[in-house]
């Protein structure tokens, strides 16, 4: 029993896509015997290319039903199948997605048809869904548009299985994609996981965590993991059992919140932003013997995109403006920026220049005393001068709005 489905969605940056449209052919090998398609409202914006390329528009979603609507309906015709799709690790992940912000883990088995026609039909020009089976003779109605790219899909599929006389690459896929195997185990651990700065935790069995560290991103450190030949790395590829992992948000939230919770990242910045004969440039520090350095920078290319930066800001030129902009006063002050998550913001607490607490608040609280904010703030009881250079950095590209705080 089969599950052909295709997915629209809104065309958000990746992990924050919201589905548009659905369509599902539920097929016994035979003949359709159910199928659900519908419009749905993303409660978020569509852009612009994704409405021109689907024709679906923000005014047609808006009466659709909401994704917990159709939910049910979902499970109810996916239930003891098989979940086809052309590239169906796009659809699988949008319906986790989808699921789990609703507090309900999806899963299910899936064939992808891609792989299954590059196998049995490896004369064909491009895979493409609208290449491909136009040049099978398949037809396609309302390209770019959930029911018409699964109908489409569906009738690849029928094509594949006839192709596939004795069954045994659909049965080999099958096996290979869900089978408890070293990379179906890298998959199910690292699939859901996010593009973001944060802290991973590998916990093993037991959920003792056996592993943790602060990275750029969660997704790609996870799979870098896994895929290392380094001896180092073998006992936590054996050992690991779950991966959890808590979202940071900027370099300086991220080093706050791991020295909160004892775990210091050490960091190399061995290139420092420089100014003389009224230009800036990037050396490394060691050349430069007797000039402290602006700023400073884990990468002469980080460097780099920080001279352009400034160098794209006319009442930069003179450095006692740069200076200026990057000193830290000697005030009581909130800085506030971006949280780790869309409708949150974060605060920084300076008493006299000293970094002495930070927190986060909900975008909708208002902060008209430091009162308000006792509930929310973690104390800083660990040194931060090392952490100047991020506040710096900062202050540069504007991260922060800053608040003097003689309220009490």
């Amino acid at each position: 029993m089969y599950s052909v489905i295709d997915i629209e969605s809104n065309g958000a940056p990746f992990r924050k896509e919201s589905i548009i449209e659905i369509a599902v052919y539920k097929y016994d090998g035979h003949r359709i015997i159910d199928q659900f398609i519908s419009l749905v409202n993303p409660e978020r914006d569509i852009t612009p290319f994704v409405q021109k390329l689907t024709q679906i528009s923000p005014k047609m979603v808006r009466t659709a039903p909401k994704f917990h609507e159709i939910a049910k309906r979902i499970v109810e015709i996916t239930e003891h199948t098989t979940l086809v799709g052309h590239n169906i690790e796009f659809d699988y992940r949008m319906l986790r997605q989808e699921f789990k912000r609703l507090g309900y883990e999806f899963k299910i088995n899936t064939i992808d048809t891609i792989p299954l026609a590059k196998k049995l039909i490896p004369e064909a020009e491009s895979y493409n869904l609208g290449k491909l089976v136009k040049s099978l003779g398949i037809p396609l109605v309302d390209q770019h548009r959930a029911s018409g790219d699964a109908k489409a899909t569906l009738e690849l599929f029928k094509l594949l299985m006839i192709k596939d006389k004795d069954s045994e690459i659909i049965q080999q896929h099958h096996d290979e994609v869900n089978s408890k195997s070293y990379l179906n185990k890298i998959r199910d651990l690292t699939q859901d996981l996010p593009a973001e700065k944060g802290i991973l935790y590998f916990q093993n069995r037991e959920g003792e965590i056996i592993y943790s560290e602060f990275v750029d991103d969660l997704n790609k450190s996870s799979k870098n993991i896994f895929h290392s030949k380094s001896k180092r790395w073998v006992t936590v590829q054996e050992d690991v059992e779950q991966i959890q992992y808590e979202l940071t948000g900027s370099d300086i939230l991220a080093k706050l919140m791991m020295r909160t919770k004892g775990l210091k990242k050490k960091e190399s910045l061995p290139f420092g932003l420089y100014h003389k004969s009224e230009k800036y440039f990037v050396d490394k520090i060691t050349n430069q013997k007797v000039d402290k350095p602006l700023l400073k920078f884990k990468s002469f290319t980080q460097g780099i995109k920080a001279v352009s930066f400034i160098n794209g800001r006319p009442e930069l030129k003179e450095i006692k403006n740069l200076e200026q902009l990057i000193t830290i006063n000697k005030t009581d002050e909130l800085w506030l920026s971006p949280g780790r998550i869309l409708g949150e913001k974060s605060f920084l607490q300076f008493e006299k220049g000293k970094l002495i607490a930070y927190g986060f608040y909900e975008l909708y609280t208002q902060i008209e005393s430091l009162k308000k904010l006792s509930g929310l703030k973690i104390n800083i009881d660990f040194p931060t001068e090392d952490l100047k250079n991020d506040l710096k950095m900062g202050l540069l590209r504007g991260d922060f709005e800053i608040i003097p705080t003689p309220l009490k």
